[in-house]
């Protein structure tokens, strides 16, 4: 068995093992803690909503892990079983150009990734969503959304992938600095059409129909030297009770959206400090730095593509023979798209500890403009309307969490204030 086999085998079962201990870890320790409402909390939480929090997030560690144990039977289904090879030969048995044949292929295995990835989805939605009162999709929107992800990805997405795998063929030896360019402009591209051409394919976007709270807002921005072309709200209650504010856009086109559900559970104060929250994110650069991160990122993984993709043993110990005489670009690459996760799943911690601490500097900055107790106050709503755990495992919380577990954050914003 090939060094890469093996590694790959070892990685793909680490993975699942970590999963689950992880997992299990979370689902014992809110268990445990199902009916102690932590002390910050007593009197603000109460008891019903604390143990619906409680099996909320056992249900979601239960459901994740089903969802993993599929996708790395697909993973060993496309790569070491033979999959993969099976539908590169058949393709190359009916289409004759060489372009079409390795788009068909991304193409295919796209289509097997996304049809599961749509049944948990419908899962998540109508079963578990719903058990705990969160879903308002009905099964009519989920298509229809489906249908509009699709075109999107359609018009969007083939003409990338041309693209990149013409300058694979073409351009030699440094195609991986010409599909980097495709990549990033591919990307800012999709940042300015974002606002006001993809969302609203989705979504209903309004203007803030309230003068009192859209003045507060214009003078935060004013405060925080954040240009602003406009306040929206989002009809996001069609489509869940889970409620969020973010902003979008770049240059003098940035925008700040409400979700509808945000704008019901909370007062024009706890408004006022989730915003100054997500500008801080803004005043810290963390946008524009995870941007970069990210192209960067790109960059070097398309450098390791290129080395990878002129190795044989590459394809041989993921259980594919490339086609002799044909060029193999399309399959480089829906090998390195499927197995990269299993080589990267442990930098998970380190991409959680930096998200939780732009989360920490965004609370910061938040206390600075609106004080701690607004911001408490908003959070300790938004824990309790998603029910969020207050009480997770702290080893499962460091692995996966963007964001600071409740107590900790609470506590945080106190000593700010302090």
């Amino acid at each position: 068995m090939d060094t890469l086999t093996l590694l790959f085998l070892a990685c793909l079962i680490c993975d699942l093992l970590i999963r689950y201990w992880l997992a299990r870890r979370q689902i014992r320790h809110v268990e445990a803690h199902r009916d102690d409402i932590p002390p910050a909390f007593a009197g603000r939480i109460g008891l019903h909503s604390h143990q619906r929090a409680a099996d909320y997030t056992v249900a979601r560690c239960q459901f994740a892990m089903v969802e993993r144990i599929v996708e790395a039977a697909l993973l060993l289904g496309l790569t070491l079983l033979g999959g993969l090879q099976a539908i590169d030969l058949h393709l190359g048995r009916v289409i004759e150009s060489e372009l079409w044949r390795q788009m068909s292929l991304v193409g295919v295995v796209l289509a097997l990734l996304g049809s599961v990835g749509l049944v948990f989805s419908a899962w998540r939605t109508f079963r578990l969503e719903a058990h705990y009162g969160f879903n308002r999709m009905t099964p009519r929107l989920f298509v229809t959304d489906a249908l509009k992800m699709l075109l999107v990805t359609l018009v969007l997405g083939a003409p990338l992938l041309a693209a990149i795998l013409w300058v694979m063929d073409t351009t030699g030896a440094s195609w991986a600095w010409w599909a980097w360019g495709l990549w990033v402009g591919f990307n800012l591209l999709v940042l300015w059409l974002y606002p006001s051409f993809i969302a609203p394919l989705f979504n209903r976007f309004s203007p803030l129909d309230d003068p009192a709270l859209s003045q507060r807002i214009h003078a935060l921005a004013e405060r925080c030297h954040f240009g602003l072309s406009g306040l929206f709200v989002m009809d996001g209650s069609r489509r869940s009770a889970h409620g969020n504010a973010y902003f979008t856009g770049f240059g003098r086109h940035r925008r700040i959206v409400f979700f509808d559900t945000l704008l019901s559970k909370l007062d024009a104060d706890e408004v006022e400090a989730v915003l100054a929250h997500e500008l801080g994110h803004f005043a810290h650069h963390h946008i524009l730095r995870r941007i970069v991160v990210s192209f960067i990122t790109a960059g070097v993984l398309l450098q390791l593509l290129a080395w990878l993709s002129t190795q044989l043993w590459f394809y041989t110990g993921l259980g594919i023979i490339p086609q002799l005489g044909r060029p193999n670009d399309g399959l480089a690459l829906v090998l390195f798209m499927l197995t990269l996760p299993v080589f990267t799943f442990w930098f998970t911690p380190v991409a959680s500890l930096m998200s939780r601490r732009d989360e920490f500097q965004a609370d910061q900055y938040a206390v600075r403009q609106c004080g701690a107790a607004p911001l408490s106050s908003a959070l300790v709503k938004l824990y309790d309307d998603n029910a969020a755990t207050l009480t997770p495992d702290p080893i499962h919380s460091a692995w996966y969490d963007s964001h600071p577990s409740a107590a900790v954050r609470i506590a945080h914003l106190h000593h700010e204030q302090g």
